[in-house]
Order: C-alpha cells, then sequence, then structure tokens
C-alpha cells in the first residue's frame, strides 16, 4: 500500500505588507524557503517579489499545507534568479 506523504507548509499568503508594498503583495501566495534559524527569531523566509529569499516576521503571512502535487505545480524548475543570494 502506498503511504501519502505528510503536507508541509511550503507556502504562505501575504496577509500584511505595510512597509513593504514594493516586495510583498497583500493576497498573494508565496514560495517558504525553510530558515530554522529565521523562525526561531519569528521570521518567515520567502521569495518576495524581487525573486530573491528575504526574511519578514512571520505575522505578515498565513502558512498553508497543500498536497504534495499541487506543490510540485507551484513549484517551477528551479532558476538563478530563485536562488537567494546567501549562497
Amino acid at each position: 500500500m502506498r503511504r501519502r506523504s505528510t503536507p508541509k507548509k511550503q507556502f504562505a499568503v501575504c496577509i500584511n505588507n505595510d512597509g513593504y508594498e514594493a516586495s510583498l503583495e497583500a493576497g498573494k501566495l508565496y514560495r517558504i524557503i525553510p530558515d530554522v534559524p529565521a523562525r526561531a527569531r519569528g521570521y518567515l523566509r520567502v521569495v518576495d517579489e524581487s525573486g530573491e529569499g528575504y526574511g519578514y516576521d512571520a505575522d505578515r503571512f498565513f502558512c498553508l499545507e497543500v498536497p504534495r502535487k499541487l506543490a510540485e505545480a507551484l513549484n517551477p524548475v528551479r532558476s538563478d534568479r530563485a536562488v537567494s543570494r546567501r549562497e
């Protein structure tokens, strides 16, 4: 029997872009970049409008659990633009 994988919180909807109007759009879905140290400090790292990964206050977002198939459809093939400059 195939085992279903547990959905992960890979996406978040921006619910507050005050002060970051050029970087975030309220109501838009953003891909989350896993960052344990940022999460521990209350931040969420997302790929914002610049195409780069930046950390924002986690309370600006509502995190979503999506099924694997939907996550695959929403995650395009990685490009240089979608990779954080931290590398």
